[in-house]
């Protein structure tokens, strides 16, 4: 644990905004500078939902400003202590313990990056977008899917992405506001999307390019398991290095309970490692559920 020393803050964080999205989803917003400081695309926080409520939360975080000194979550009701997150108020005070875990790492030789987000894994792939475009060395891609409402108001995009189907205009505002490519995907028949899994648009997409072009591709990925699952699939099929943040169920999130552990390969075979702060980025290729 030596190594996760002066890395991890708790901080006594006040809520800046609350939005409530369609689907029971929420965008929170806190004050938490030191946190701020230290986020990195794919860390995630550990949370108080509620005084009366002891066990934290893991949330991943969606954005963060390390001038202004906030951090940014989205969030599902689907339990209790989400239920009574979603009531706290504008100017109250909750306690936030983060940045917490490995993040995600680009490598320069590639590129072309394609950030795979499922519903509640969309957030860290928000932050990716973001970072990646920031350093104006990366070319990111990314591509949303969710079976409920998204939590923003999709906009007909203006960027041209080659290999789309016909009629696949739909991108996320923030994305299009900086300039990045998005596209959404969903079986809902929402209006602009690709009707499909976001891993069958990511198809679309590879292979319309050139097979030096996709030498350049590095995939990003978080959502649900089986989603996680197809996008190893996928990075197999086509000989692409991916990185994928995983979900577990926590209780401590700082590695001492070990309850949220996962089997990967390494050099020296199989082990156990801890999602929280082993991860929750890891190879695709090394996790044994995801083969």
């Amino acid at each position: 644990m030596k190594k996760h020393r002066d890395t991890i803050f708790v901080e006594d964080a006040e809520v800046l905004a609350h939005q409530a999205c369609a689907g029971n989803q929420y965008i929170l917003r806190v004050r938490a500078p030191e946190i701020a400081a230290r986020a990195t695309p794919g860390s995630f926080v550990h949370l108080t939902c509620d005084p009366l409520l002891p066990m934290r939360r893991p949330l991943s975080l969606m954005r963060a400003d390390a001038k202004a000194g906030w951090v940014e979550v989205l969030y599902k009701i689907t339990g209790l202590g989400t239920r009574l997150l979603a009531g706290r108020k504008t100017g109250e005070r909750l306690s936030v313990m983060g940045p917490i875990g490995v993040p995600f790492t680009a490598h320069e030789n590639k590129p072309r990056a394609l950030l795979l987000g499922g519903g509640v894994g969309i957030p860290p792939m928000i932050f990716l977008a973001e970072i990646l475009h920031r350093q104006k060395k990366y070319q990111p891609f990314v591509i949303m899917g969710s079976e409920i409402p998204f939590p923003f108001s999709a906009r007909p995009s203006k960027i041209m992405v080659p290999g789309m189907p016909e009629g696949v205009i739909a991108a996320m505002p923030l994305m299009e506001d900086w300039g990045i490519a998005s596209r959404l995907a969903s079986l809902q028949g929402y209006p602009g999307c690709f009707d499909g899994y976001v891993t069958g648009l990511a198809r679309h997409w590879l292979e319309a390019l050139s097979a030096q072009q996709r030498d350049e591709v590095e995939i990003f990925a978080c959502g649900p398991q089986p989603m996680l699952k197809a996008c190893a699939q996928l990075a197999r099929e086509y000989g692409l290095p991916c990185q994928v943040s995983l979900e577990e169920f926590m209780a401590c999130a700082v590695g001492g309970c070990a309850g949220c552990v996962v089997e990967v390969s390494t050099a020296q075979g199989p082990a156990m490692k801890r999602v929280c702060v082993d991860g929750p980025v890891f190879d695709a290729l090394q996790v044994a559920s995801l083969k």
